[in-house]
C-alpha cells in the first residue's frame, strides 16, 4: 500500500514542482544565508553560527541561544523569517499541488473500472 499509484504519482509530481520552483527556492535560501552572515558581522558572530542563527529564525524554530542586539540586525531578522515563510509556503503549495493531482488521477483511474 505504501507504494500505492497514489503514493507514486504524488512523489513524482511532488519532485517535478521542486524541480520547477528550484530556481526561487535557491534565491530565497541564498538570500536568506547572505542576510545572516551580513547580520552576523554586524553582531561579531563567527561564520557558522551566522548560517546557523540564519536558517534558524528562516524556519521559526528560534531557540534562542543567539539572538541579535543592534536594530539593524534586528531588522534583519524579520526579514529572514519572512523569506523563509514565503519558501515553507512554496513546498507547502507544491505539496498541495501534487497531493491534488495524485488524488484526481486515482478518482479518474477508479471511476472507469
Amino acid at each position: 500500500m505504501l507504494l500505492s499509484g497514489v503514493t507514486i504519482t504524488f512523489i513524482k509530481q511532488f519532485a517535478l514542482g521542486i524541480w520547477l520552483t528550484f530556481p526561487m527556492l535557491l534565491s530565497i535560501a541564498v538570500s536568506i544565508l547572505v542576510l545572516g552572515q551580513i547580520a552576523g558581522k554586524i553582531e561579531h558572530w563567527p561564520n557558522y553560527e551566522s548560517f546557523y542563527w540564519s536558517f534558524i529564525t528562516a524556519t521559526t524554530v528560534g531557540y534562542g541561544d543567539i539572538r541579535p542586539t543592534h536594530k539593524s540586525s534586528r531588522f534583519f531578522a524579520i526579514v529572514i523569517a519572512l523569506m523563509g515563510l514565503t519558501m515553507t509556503g512554496i513546498f507547502i503549495a507544491v505539496a498541495v499541488h501534487a497531493a491534488t493531482l495524485a488524488l484526481t488521477a486515482h478518482d479518474a483511474a477508479m471511476n472507469v473500472k
